[in-house]
């Protein structure tokens, strides 16, 4: 094992978070911003790219795994989390937007896992955050998350967030499955990749599903959410109140509210 050994468990429904126990000299490795809470004895430490030692000692091998998450659109650092106590202590994660957090055994899936590129929440250390570029031309320029995704590689635990409920299935060879490119959360390295465009000018344009949607063939194993954050996101932003001036005024404001603007007017 070249990843360290940690126990997890989950809480909550729709918004949760991880608790990860950590045995004396144990680290864990996460994502800038996602830490909610830790015990006494918990060292918190700042680092360039992953911290795995796929990247080798010195200052090359830190910046080659920095440059990496610099690529994805991520920060150039993460925070380890090590237990310098004595006894057992836990420090927990929480996901950044409703979902669920998907607990990963890297060594029962061919030690790769490909997923979204800002899906990644946290891992034992060890566990390498790397970059997997898209060796299709379609996949890579019309498939939602675009060139580049995140790929997680190691034998240890990992923790990746996605949004709404999420469907895990199990691809048999040559079964394929067609999917929202932004509903893809995570796919084991056996699974074929590619886009495929929406039948028809009509349903392309007034469809409202997009243009293109991914084309998963098995075999292999892969994680579907139902509420992309780019999805949330679109419909928080298409609900918020119209502001006229940057006053901040609510112009679709009725009732008494828009009386009293009126008034104050």
């Amino acid at each position: 094992m070249n990843n360290h050994e940690i126990d997890y468990k989950l809480y909550g429904d729709d918004m949760q978070f991880v608790e990860v126990e950590l045995d004396p000299n144990e680290t864990v490795v996460a994502e800038a911003g996602s830490l909610m809470m830790m015990d006494d004895s918990i060292k918190m430490e700042t680092i360039f790219g992953d911290g795995s030692k796929g990247h080798g000692g010195g200052l090359m091998g830190k910046l080659m795994g920095a440059g990496k998450r610099l690529i994805t659109g991520e920060s150039l650092f993460m925070t380890t989390f090590t237990n310098v106590g004595s006894g057992k202590r836990k420090v927990y994660f929480a996901s950044p937007y409703p979902g669920k957090i998907i607990p990963m055994d890297l060594s029962e899936h061919h030690g790769k896992i490909i997923c979204q590129k800002d899906a990644f929440l946290a891992a034992a250390k060890g566990v390498e955050v790397g970059v997997e570029f898209q060796r299709k031309l379609g996949a890579g320029f019309f498939g939602g998350e675009g060139f580049i995704m995140q790929k997680l590689e190691g034998d240890g635990m990992a923790f990746i967030h996605a949004g709404g409920a999420i469907h895990q299935k199990e691809l048999q060879p040559g079964e394929k499955l067609r999917v929202d490119t932004g509903c893809l959360v995570a796919m084991t390295s056996t699974v074929d990749y590619d886009i495929e465009a929406v039948g028809g000018i009509k349903t392309a344009l007034f469809g409202g599903e997009g243009i293109f949607f991914a084309t998963l063939s098995g075999p292999g194993t892969v994680w579907i959410q139902s509420l992309p954050f780019s999805r949330l996101a679109s419909r928080v932003f298409a609900a918020a109140p119209v502001t006229q001036g940057g006053g901040g005024k609510n112009t679709g404001e009725g009732g008494i509210g828009g009386l009293f603007n009126l008034f104050n007017d």
